[in-house]
């Protein structure tokens, strides 16, 4: 049996009696209250995520010649210090190795954030496009990180960390101490409301936490609400929507790729734009409260076009809500759809993204 990581929290989890399972091969809580409960403190008050799992490298020397500035999708020489940006790292075929957000630590510094299952790959990856001699290191298991979620999230955070997290702009973060320790507090997160990521040190987390959950308007949320939410404002999955054999082209993420640099991967970024796509993202609403499903087949009339890759109930929308990846025509906004599988039959229509755009998030 694969021998599961745990977070540092694992055991206030259980004590709060908590749904665990495997995640990215992370032994992770799903739910506590249930996912509903915990999806709702999240849009109307605030939520607090264990995400100690993700992954977080060191980048220090100069971001040229040093190789980083050719690794990703964007330019990190071009991110402010004080700013993050989101993108990709790519395989020779235009393919996503993963999807992760750069945080401009100095001119010569950066924090490499990326996600649990791939993160070994990742280092590896990064780590063997890197010529020069700057320092890269993977500090994830010294790094814990909890995300603070909500429209109430951030006068929770003002009353402990005080008036300086007030004037942190939308991607963007401060270096500060927290609980006597530096740490990073990010305006950045999965779930389309007004929320923080908090990076400490993995033996400060226990006591964050505890301290966080001590605020009224505070419910400890697990990853099944943390889906849901995303899925409502449209954020790609990795291993769902984002694959190594899944272009951002294809994913309709073209937004966060830059094809006037070199990075790899954009050679064939080029040939499939030159080209036109042969699939491309869908985003449905069912005319039903039933749930679409990872996998479920979407058709258009007689014939198959595509399959779901993310697909739940969405409680701010009251019906079932979807993406997936189609051939071009059937992606068009209006387009009718069918989501099957089996003897199951869902009438949907193609539409735009997000799903929910009520949220928080520019509060």
């Amino acid at each position: 049996m694969e021998q599961l990581k745990e977070t540092p929290l694992v055991g206030r989890h259980r004590a709060l009696g908590a749904l665990m399972a495997p995640f990215g091969g992370w032994e992770m809580p799903i739910q506590y209250e249930g996912i509903l409960a915990e999806h709702r403190a999240c849009r109307e008050k605030s939520a607090l995520f264990d995400i100690c799992h993700m992954g977080e490298f060191r980048y220090k020397g100069d971001l040229v010649a040093g190789g980083l500035e050719d690794v990703f999708t964007f330019s990190v020489a071009s991110i402010p210090v004080g700013r993050s940006r989101y993108g990709f790292l790519l395989n020779e075929q235009g393919g996503i190795v993963d999807d992760l957000i750069v945080f401009r630590i100095a001119e010569d510094e950066a924090m490499i954030v990326v996600n649990a299952a791939t993160a070994p790959n990742d280092f590896s990856v990064i780590e063997s496009r890197l010529p020069g001699s700057a320092r890269f290191e993977d500090i994830s298991a010294a790094t814990g990180k909890l995300d603070l979620q909500g429209p109430m999230s951030r006068d929770v955070l003002l009353s402990l960390l005080g008036h300086e997290v007030a004037a942190i702009p939308y991607f963007r973060f401060i270096e500060t101490d927290v609980l006597g320790k530096p740490a990073i507090v990010s305006r950045t997160g999965y779930t389309g409301e007004l929320g923080y990521e908090i990076f400490l040190p993995a033996g400060k987390v226990d006591e964050l936490w505890s301290t966080l959950l001590t605020y009224p308007s505070v419910k400890p949320a697990g990853l099944g609400a943390r889906d849901l939410l995303r899925l409502e404002v449209g954020y790609s999955l990795y291993g769902n929507d984002l694959d190594e054999t899944i272009t951002p082209l294809e994913a309709g993420l073209d937004a966060f790729v830059n094809l006037d640099k070199q990075f790899v991967g954009r050679d064939a970024l080029l040939a499939q734009k030159h080209a036109g796509l042969s699939r491309a993202k869908v985003a449905f609403k069912v005319g039903s409260r039933r749930s679409p499903r990872h996998y479920y087949e979407i058709w258009t009339g007689d014939a198959r076009v595509g399959t779901v890759t993310s697909g739940a109930f969405s409680p701010m929308l009251g019906c079932g809500v979807g993406i997936g990846l189609v051939d071009p025509a059937s992606a068009r906004p209006g387009t009718a759809l069918s989501i099957r599988h089996g003897n199951v039959a869902m009438d949907a229509v193609a539409c735009t993204l997000p799903f929910f755009a009520g949220g928080s998030l520019r509060s």
